[in-house]
């Protein structure tokens, strides 16, 4: 099969799925669709129970035309046009995110009487793919801006936040469910009582170095509520995207090239026929390491840079992080990407130097009964 091609094992997911549901037990899964919006991956999240976190009207119809409820659908994009406001909730969707005045008004008179959730800032110190001060807004803004939800016939059901993606240090969660935990008690003392606390997503996967283990992070984000909210509980809910999709990938691409710029150049220079325009582009700044395997593992190896095939100087994947390959990889040999089922084919340019989009194979699912057979 022509390279390069991303291959999903649906059941991979689907597996990802059940284990994060079981870590956070009574919490709902809304599996952020950006992450792999493959329509097989979501009719069989939808088949397995999982809820949806949309961002656009596209991502909306692709999760009803795959079976989902509404209900289980969250609007979650903060920077929404007025028209996809309404066009989801024609659809039926309730629930939608804001962090803004502007955002909250549109809900207000494109969504009457919706569930709104007020997105906060939150530090992602720690994550391999940090968030920026795009999303979220102060505290005390968040205040007002429920404040003025609850005046205007929406309904306020709490706060969300997103401590970056690929979070490695399970507890940069706390000090957001802690200043959440201050922001639902002074709104109740003004008689908004909030119900609901979203976690948001982050949780991460295994690539070149394991990750610590979703139980770990369900352990201590427990913990964290239990402590900041003594009382008035607060319902959960969790947005994971790289967690369920991730490890269902394997992206499959051939060796172009071999070669050095000097002959006392130590690293050979690697190219191959996928690279950061081709669905890599979080090896920007190398901050997600893929796991690399090759027809040659076992053998002896050596310092490589890796880069991708355009004619364009930033396609390098990795010149400052250590990889070895082995010394007997050649022009055509096959390299396996793995971990690479989430933010790649999505990622990829419709046709930067006339490569074409990455290309999506799904393997076929066998988890469910086929009709007429016994579960």
């Amino acid at each position: 099969m022509d390279t390069p091609y991303l291959l999903i094992d649906i059941g991979v997911a689907v597996e990802q799925y059940r284990r994060i549901s079981a870590a956070f037990p009574e919490v709902p899964v809304y599996y952020a669709v950006k992450a792999n919006p493959e329509p097989l991956l979501v009719r069989e999240l939808v088949a397995a129970g999982c809820h949806f976190d949309v961002a656009s009207r596209n991502e909306v119809d692709l999760c009803l035309s795959a079976g989902a409820d509404p209900s289980v659908l969250s609007f979650g994009n903060t920077i929404k046009k007025a028209e996809d406001i309404a066009y989801a909730y024609g659809k039926g969707v309730r629930t939608f995110a804001f962090d803004s005045l502007g955002e909250v008004q549109k809900l207000a008179e494109h969504a009457p009487g919706s569930t709104v959730i007020c997105r906060v800032l939150a530090s992602s110190k720690g994550a391999r793919w940090p968030l920026s001060r795009k999303f979220g807004c102060a505290p005390e803004m968040a205040a007002d801006l429920i404040r003025w939800a609850a005046r205007n016939g929406l309904d306020p059901a709490g706060v969300c936040f997103h401590v970056g993606s690929q979070q490695l240090d399970p507890g940069r969660w706390e000090p957001s469910i802690a200043e959440a935990a201050a922001l639902y008690s002074l709104l109740r003392a003004e008689g908004i009582a909030l119900r609901l606390l979203n976690c948001g997503g982050g949780f991460p996967v295994d690539y070149l170095a394991a990750a610590l283990s979703i139980e770990t992070y369900a352990s201590v984000i427990a913990t964290a509520v239990d402590r900041h909210f003594p009382t008035h509980r607060p319902r959960l809910m969790i947005e994971p995207g790289r967690y369920i999709a991730a490890p269902c990938g394997v992206l499959h691409t051939e060796v172009v090239l071999v070669s050095r710029k000097s002959y006392a150049d130590e690293p050979r220079w690697v190219y191959l026929d996928v690279g950061r325009f081709g669905g890599l582009a979080e090896t920007e700044d190398e901050a997600i390491l893929y796991r690399l395997t090759t027809p040659h593992d076992g053998a002896r190896t050596a310092p490589v840079i890796l880069a991708g095939p355009t004619c364009d100087s930033v396609d390098i994947l990795y010149q400052h992080t250590t990889y070895e390959l082995p010394m007997a990889l050649r022009p055509g040999d096959l390299v396996r990407i793995h971990g690479t089922g989430a933010y790649t084919a999505t990622y990829a340019s419709v046709g930067f130097n006339g490569f074409p989009p990455l290309r999506t194979v799904v393997l076929p699912f066998t988890d469910r009964p086929a009709p007429g057979e016994s579960p």
